[in-house]
């Protein structure tokens, strides 16, 4: 009796149009995954910010965020004049994980009062936004948050 169901209920489905699949294809790369996929894992969100720090009054002609999250590719920050700070809110990065990212400054990196550490950078696309510190090259590190 099930079979039988289950052969009425599969012969509704849409039948596949001639020139492909009636859902276009994803961009290559990475994606986020719909919501009621059992493959998806916890995401979230991370606003970040960027204020001159204190005494420096020349801005910047762009503020931009790096990081694992983003394929080490910049993700522009917008100027907020009513806040006097640029941010930018960045979705859907995987839970679960400890991130590495940099913010940049006119192209160089620089330090984030926000992070949550300090960590020794792995891989090329970390070393090219390193930090000289004390304790040698670092970038900053983002712990996974989820609800």
């Amino acid at each position: 009796m099930f079979g039988y169901l289950r052969s009425l209920l599969d012969s509704r489905k849409p039948a596949a149009r001639a020139g492909g699949p009636l859902v276009p294809e994803p961009p290559a790369g990475p994606r986020a995954a719909a919501p009621g996929d059992p493959n998806r894992g916890q995401t979230y969100s991370k606003v970040f910010r960027y204020r001159l720090p204190e005494g420096q009054t020349r801005e910047p002609e762009r503020v931009e965020v790096v990081g694992s999250f983003t394929h080490w590719k910049p993700v522009p920050l917008i100027r907020d004049g009513r806040l006097d700070a640029w941010h930018v809110t960045i979705h859907h990065i995987p839970g679960n994980r400890t991130h590495h990212y940099m913010l940049l400054v006119d192209g160089q990196p620089t330090y984030d009062k926000a992070c949550d550490g300090l960590a020794v950078p792995r891989g090329f696309q970390e070393e090219q936004y390193q930090l000289q510190t004390d304790k040698g090259p670092r970038v900053l590190m983002l712990f996974a948050q989820t609800r």
